[in-house]
């Protein structure tokens, strides 16, 4: 097997065979404009921001410097050259820029450009990720005035973009918007924002959106507006917020994240109550887009970084490619991040018909969204912990790509929402009066045509899925308990399902690769969780749980049988 020793330096983009066939696929009119494109930023990345991502990582990381001298507030961020550069430099090629302007070019091309980028470096890729996110909210949503005054400063592309961040999780709260206790108080034709955000990544952006309670508002979600809090004021002085400190993470070091005080902030209203926490959960979901192709790309580069090791290394007198073991690890490694790009590439295609108006568009966007960021995020970890394994000792150093892989990875299942976060918005979409699963059910019926070559796993873990969505919708009691293997079930589903779906198109192309592929998948993946679900589990433990989990005894006769 030929491939090459080291993937730094390689071009992410013409290596990757997968996502130039799914492009080309989903959309031939982007390839055929943006191929070059692409290509030009596969190299980048493969070359000085991986390079950058490492040196960032390991020995330049950010540090928070305060005040000055005088004992003023500068809220200063210094960062290494080299990350500012790569920071600057991937909004000149477009990431966010490219979706505006006077042709405005699909989401779906900026979205393979966050894949890319996150193989190589994460702590860029989330500032680009809230960049966009605010970009996308002012664009849409926000009062001509301000998307006149700020849009074009964040979608710029020569190099002096300014960027955003996403300010909404408080200690008390985390995922609870609800819990906001910022204050936003009338002031000068303004607002003044007082609280403290505790978890603010791209903590120096120029640009943040905002949940706050006005004052007199209700309690809960329905009481928080929405507002734009600049980081300097129209005279150039800093505003009245302060960065605490930075975060001690464990991974995307190079990214400052923080905690902020506001103190009396100047804000300009978005949206007041209750349509605040609303167009917050617009931007969330876009980020979430973006975090479930990222998780795809750490698949992508764990499994680069696997097979260069395993294909250009001899152990015991053979190639570690010729062992069994090894192949069956690498194989796994390519089944899962197929799943992977074919999940988060669904969601990009789904956003991008969302925003043409498609009948029932939302609805799948919204099912797709939850469905991809879980399931990729979990894989992301797994794949980087396998490449490990495969690298072996070296590859638990900082010397290789695999050990930062496996700490920024993590991040991916907690960034904009933990699965548990996904299970509960799931089991929203699929109640009855929103209409998600019937968006569910019409997508795979789509994309497993009559006639196709469907496995009959996957066939039969559609009719799986209906089951339990119709269950849970007869004794929606049962839904908290049962909404995250739900969860587990439908992501799955859908990943098998669009694994067919491109090994039908390859296969009538010539090339049945992608057939052994979804094959694969559904014996080793859709056929255990389809029997997990239907053997439900055992609720002796859950009947006890103080007992068990906090080691009190329990009568023998209580697990009688």
């Amino acid at each position: 097997m030929d491939h090459p020793a080291v993937t730094r330096g390689q071009n992410f983009y013409r290596l990757d065979v997968n996502l130039q066939r799914l492009l080309r696929r989903r959309a031939p009119g982007l390839t055929a404009r943006d191929e070059e494109r692409l290509a030009e930023f596969g190299a980048w990345v493969g070359g000085e921001v991986d390079a950058q991502a490492e040196y960032t990582d390991r020995f330049a990381p950010p540090v928070l410097d305060a005040f000055d001298r005088d004992g003023e507030t500068v809220n200063r961020v210094v960062h290494n050259p080299r990350y500012l550069a790569a920071h600057r430099d991937v909004y000149r090629h477009g990431i966010v820029g490219l979706n505006y302007g006077p042709e405005p070019r699909p989401y779906l091309l900026t979205f393979a450009m966050g894949y890319l980028l996150a193989q190589s470096d994460i702590s860029i890729h989330c500032p680009v990720t809230l960049t966009g996110a605010v970009a996308y909210v002012l664009d849409r949503t926000a009062p001509p005035a301000m998307k006149d005054a700020h849009l074009g400063d964040l979608v710029r592309m020569d190099g002096e973009a300014k960027t955003g961040g996403t300010w909404a999780t408080e200690l008390q709260g985390g995922s609870d918007l609800g819990a906001t206790t910022t204050v936003a108080r009338p002031s000068g034709g303004g607002f003044a924002l007082t609280g403290l955000k505790w978890f603010v990544s791209n903590v120096d952006g120029d640009l943040a959106l905002v949940t706050a309670r006005p004052e007199g508002a209700p309690n809960g979600a329905k009481g928080l507006g929405l507002y734009l809090v600049p980081k300097r004021l129209a005279d150039g002085a800093p505003n009245r917020y302060r960065i605490r400190r930075l975060k001690d993470k464990l991974g995307t070091r190079g990214l400052a994240t923080g905690e902020i005080d506001l103190d009396g902030a100047e804000a300009a209203e978005v949206a007041p109550p209750p349509d605040g926490v609303r167009l917050m959960m617009e931007a969330l979901g876009f980020s979430r887009i973006h975090n479930a192709v990222a998780a795809a790309g750490v698949q992508r580069r764990a499994y680069m970084e696997a097979l260069a090791f395993a294909a250009n290394r001899d152990a015991f007198g053979d190639r570690l490619t010729a062992y069994p073991m090894i192949q069956d690890i690498l194989l796994d490694l390519v089944m899962h991040l197929e799943a992977s790009v074919g999940l988060a590439f669904e969601a990009a295609r789904a956003f991008d018909a969302a925003q043409g108006g498609e009948d029932g568009a939302v609805a799948w966007l919204r099912v797709a969204t939850a469905l991809a960021k879980y399931q990729t995020a979990e894989q992301a970890i797994a794949a980087a912990s396998k490449a490990i394994e495969v690298v072996g000792g070296r590859g638990y150093t900082e010397e290789y790509a695999t050990a930062r892989l496996l700490r920024d990875g993590q991040v991916l299942t907690v960034w904009e929402g933990p699965p548990n976060i996904q299970a509960l918005e799931l089991l929203r979409l699929m109640g009855e009066s929103y209409g998600g699963f019937e968006a569910f059910e019409a997508r795979l019926a789509e994309l497993l045509k009559p006639g196709c070559g469907a496995t009959p796993q996957v066939a039969d873990s559609v009719a799986d899925c209906r089951a339990a969505v119709m269950r849970l919708r007869e004794a929606p009691e049962e839904g908290p308990r049962d909404a995250r293997r739900l969860l587990d079930l439908t992501s799955i589903t859908l990943a098998a399902a669009l694994l067919v779906e491109q090994a039908v198109a390859e296969h009538e192309a010539g090339d049945a690769r992608k057939m052994l592929v979804a094959r694969r998948y559904a014996a080793t993946v859709l056929t255990p969780a389809r029997r997990r679900w239907a053997q439900g589990r055992d609720d002796a433990a859950r009947e006890h749980f103080s007992a068990v989990a906090g080691y009190e005894p329990v009568a023998p006769a209580a697990v009688a049988g």
